[in-house]
């Protein structure tokens, strides 16, 4: 990804913005990381080598896990995840009702755009259901 993780004129975005955006790009690397460790340990024959590497993969889930909570600094998505990750049954289940009472809230709280105002479509999750 490199320096083009901006979708927007990097010059434009607020200083808040562009560090949620290196975490998002560190929690993908970190991801990539883990899964690449997982494919190696699993055709690797050398027993001490896949030890290292079995760290080395420890290593990025602690880093993994440490940018989520960072990112989750986020309203939105801390809401949301919170609805989701360690709780006992369907996590789809888990997923949509988060995500649709955090919306909602959002939407109640009249999330503002640049100019101040709402548009209000937080409750059109309601109808399209």
């Amino acid at each position: 990804m490199g320096f083009d993780q901006y979708h927007e004129p990097a010059a434009e975005l607020p200083e808040k913005t562009r560090t949620f955006a290196r975490l998002c790009a560190s929690l993908t690397e970190e991801a990539e990381a883990i899964g690449w460790y997982e494919q190696r340990m699993s055709v690797e024959p050398d027993r001490e080598a896949r030890a290292i590497m079995h760290d080395s993969r420890a290593r990025s889930s602690s880093t993994s896990a440490w940018t989520w909570s960072s990112s989750c600094r986020t309203p939105l998505w801390r809401e949301i995840a919170q609805g989701i990750l360690f709780q006992e049954g369907d996590i789809v289940e888990h997923g949509e009702e988060a995500e649709e009472e955090a919306t909602e809230e959002e939407g109640s709280r009249g999330a503002p755009l640049a100019g101040g105002e709402s548009l209000g479509i937080g409750g059109l999750r309601r109808c399209s259901r």
